[in-house]
């Protein structure tokens, strides 16, 4: 049966104007999708409406407009994977039209979904329905299905970086008050030191060399006194100088250090749903370079601000106490210069910002690259990733550009004004000695302090830069110290010494963001009972077993464990009674044995060994040059996947966990390494209470029932036999696989007959 209808529109766009020409009278539009991808995945816009009384679609880069009639008999079908939506129309027998769209136009796509579904269960009151459906406190948009979360207010822009964020760094300095104030004294007293060298010019000029040139004899006394005072002047300044800087070093450095340990230490403590949006080379950027940069800040510039605005103040001072004419003189660039100071301060954050985005690109395709070069290797594509590379760098370049041109011309504006205040302080200097209104050596002691006045104005210019620098490293930095862990730990934690590792689940539901995962799902767990999951992929198996190992907690409902909300207990004496094996076993870089120690640190090596042994490990360990002690490459590279998966299991048999979680253990290896890595696995889950998550339902057949679970809630439990002989969702499961099985066992002999065929047909 054909569903669609072909609108006739040629040379018709898929704009909002020509879909309104083709509405009928009292056709109203409830929903919207801008699809921005073809089908080849390159960006082009078309759009998929919802309407009172059907399905309107335009197709990227074509100008014919579709529609289907929302009647009941088709269904809509959402998927989200790497980056990418798709929205599926579907009849009973098939596949009608399918649209890409990126993930930003995800909210769209769950609207109209919504929509769909509403129109097709509640036929022509859809559209008064629409008026009911809860909408958003804030900006009354309508939320999506199963979300009590807004994504519009959600994806509202943070607010910008202020400088006032450096003052959080107080927090890190604090410890190292002491040796802050000490070097805050040395800096005061070096200043003071640098500001008696001008003054003595005075007497020098007044006293000694003007006088001699009007025949006049220089007093030896005097001069040695007068320069005596310079010498000791220069030396004091280079010793206090010397003295601050070192301290400030040391201080700043052991401040970056807290900072980056502090960070480190708080990211651990952060779950896995913060992970899971973040991109490794973004956050090795954030501790490493961002830490650094603030580092640079507090040993060089952080006093040099304070004390430049003090140098400043105390040289304004000196000036009106020898001249106050010649002072407003002097003063006069500072206006301009301050201004210029606030106009291009917000424009260098904002550029440091998105260069700190920018260079997270490049560290992103580093972090990429390097720990998965096999597999570009692999698929030949080293050109494709230098290109990918070279394009986030010159990202980099262009952004760095675009920031250079403001600072290139703003810092020698600052320069200009300084040289042309000097100019106008030697003119005006000119004419009150012309009138007598001051010596010449009045007027040499203000341009030297003109000097040291002009100086400092430029340096706080400079220290803009830098302090931006910095507010926007601290920024990103303070992102990470400010997000809230989604598991804490409990104020008052139970106490857990021994588990018998009874599990109940009592009505959870757990989303991802917006997206209901698992709803109302209850389920018994008796200690030392063998459970496997079986369902579809993305029916919550996964989901289940990290609630369970409370990598994230539940939205409703509870999980206990021996009768205790599993929220009670603090987060690390939980897990220590967890066991994880996963299906793609994570191994550091370092020995075996400090791998499989990794759970245990102070295991001992007889401890290591025994649970090598029962994890069929031991053998295959001693065939290596170093045995135990051999070297492992980043992420087990050395190993094969049985090798790894069965140090895993022997990582998780030292610890000694009571309640053992199976995701996938065996799935990606060869028959005869499942064999024994399924001997180990035996020897694992011998009196632990077990939850195996598995594809392959053949592995599940020791388990003592078996849960099957579809779209988050669980739809049968029972034993194999039990379950088969129901012939509900595990049987047809059961029967998929067996078709699947036969399928791949019949398809290399028909592969071999058909090349046979081919062979006989290209003969004379």
């Amino acid at each position: 049966m054909q569903h669609h209808h072909v609108v006739d529109a040629s040379g018709v766009s898929c704009g909002s104007a020509d879909l309104r020409a083709m509405l009928a009278p009292g056709e109203n539009v409830l929903a919207t999708l801008q699809v921005d991808l073809s089908a080849a995945l390159r960006f082009a816009a078309g759009s998929v409406v919802l309407t009172s009384e059907r399905l309107l679609a335009c197709d990227p880069g074509n100008t014919v407009w579709r529609s289907w009639p929302v009647d009941g008999t088709l269904a809509l079908r959402l998927h989200d994977h790497g980056g990418l939506g798709t929205l599926e129309l579907h009849d009973a027998q098939s596949r009608l039209a399918l649209w890409r769209f990126t993930l930003s136009r995800h909210t769209q796509a769950l609207r109209l979904v919504h929509g769909f579904e509403r129109q097709s269960a509640r036929g022509e009151d859809q559209a008064a329905d629409t008026a009911d459906a809860p909408a958003c406190p804030t900006c009354h948009e309508p939320l999506p299905p199963d979300s009590t979360e807004c994504p519009a207010c959600a994806r509202a822009q943070p607010a910008q970086t202020s400088t006032w964020v450096l003052l959080r760094l107080w927090r890190f300095a604090r410890p190292y008050r002491g040796q802050l104030a000490a070097g805050f004294a040395l800096t005061l007293a070096s200043m003071a030191a640098t500001l008696v060298a001008p003054y003595l010019t005075i007497p020098l000029m007044d006293e000694i060399l003007i006088p001699f040139q009007n025949g006049q004899q220089i007093a030896p006394d005097l001069v040695l006194l007068y320069l005596g005072g310079l010498l000791l002047s220069a030396l004091a300044a280079w010793g206090l100088g010397w003295a601050r800087t070192y301290i400030l070093a040391l201080v700043s450095e052991r401040i970056g250090a807290d900072l980056r340990t502090t960070t480190y230490e708080h990211l651990m403590r952060l779950s896995l749903d913060y992970f899971g949006g973040k991109r490794t080379g973004d956050l090795m950027a954030r501790i490493g370079s961002e830490t650094d940069r603030i580092n640079v800040f507090l040993s060089m510039h952080a006093l040099d601000f304070a004390t430049d605005l003090l140098m400043i103040a105390m040289t304004a001072a000196i000036l009106f106490s020898i001249n106050p004419w010649l002072a407003l003189v002097t003063l006069l660039p500072l206006p301009f210069i301050g201004w210029m100071i606030h106009t291009v301060r917000d424009r260098l954050r904002t550029g440091f910002e998105k260069i700190d985005r920018v260079w997270s690109e490049v560290t992103n395709v580093l972090a990429d690259t390097i720990p998965g070069i096999r597999v570009v290797k692999a698929f030949a594509q080293e050109q494709r990733e230098s290109r990918r590379f070279h394009a986030a760098n010159q990202h980099n370049l262009e952004v760095n550009d675009k920031l250079n041109r403001t600072w290139s011309l703003f810092t020698p504006t600052v320069s200009l004004l300084t040289e042309i205040g000097l100019l106008v302080v030697w003119a005006f200097g000119i004419w009150l000695v012309a009138h007598s209104r001051i010596t010449v050596g009045v007027l040499s002691a203000f341009v030297a302090y003109i000097g040291r006045f002009y100086g400092r104005l430029d340096s706080m210019s400079r220290i803009v830069s830098v302090t931006q620098k910095a507010a926007a490293g601290a920024k990103r930095i303070f992102d990470i110290l400010d997000h809230v862990s989604s598991v804490p730990d409990p104020a008052q934690p139970v106490q857990l010494d021994q588990v018998r590792g009874a599990i109940g689940l009592r009505a959870v539901g757990f989303r991802y963001g917006s997206r209901a995962v698992i709803a109302g799902l209850s389920l018994d767990i008796r200690p030392g009972e063998m459970i496997g999951l079986v369902g579809h992929s993305g029916s919550g198996k996964s989901t289940l077993v990290n609630l369970i190992s409370r990598f994230y907690d539940v939205s409703e409902g509870s999980i206990q464990v021996d009768g205790v909300d599993i929220r009670r207990f603090a987060v690390a004496d939980y897990r220590r009674h967890i066991g994880l094996v996963l299906q793609e076993p994570f191994l550091f870089f370092g020995t075996i044995a400090e791998n499989i120690a990794y759970g245990k640190p102070g295991a001992t090596r007889d401890e290591i060994v025994a649970a090598a042994r029962a994890a069929h490990a031991h053998e295959f360990i001693l065939r290596l040059p170093h045995g135990y002690d051999a070297l492992v490459g980043e992420r087990g590279q050395g190993l094969s996947g049985g090798e790894r998966q069965r140090v895993s299991i022997a990582r998780a048999l030292l610890i000694d966990p009571r309640i053992l979680i199976l995701d996938e253990a065996t799935s990606a290896v060869d028959t005869e390494t499942e064999k024994e890595i399924q001997k180990a696995l035996d020897n694992l889950v011998r009196g632990r209470t077990t939850i195996a998550i598995a594809h392959r339902l053949s592995t599940l057949r020791k388990a003592d029932r078996l849960v099957v679970m579809d779209r988050g809630a669980v739809v049968e439990v029972g034993a194999h036999d039990e379950l088969m002989h129901k012939q509900g969702a595990y049987w047809r499961l059961h029967e998929a696989q067996a078709r699947r099985a036969a399928y791949d066992a019949a398809a290399p002999s028909d592969g071999a007959r058909s090349a046979g065929r081919e062979l006989h047909a290209d003969k004379p």
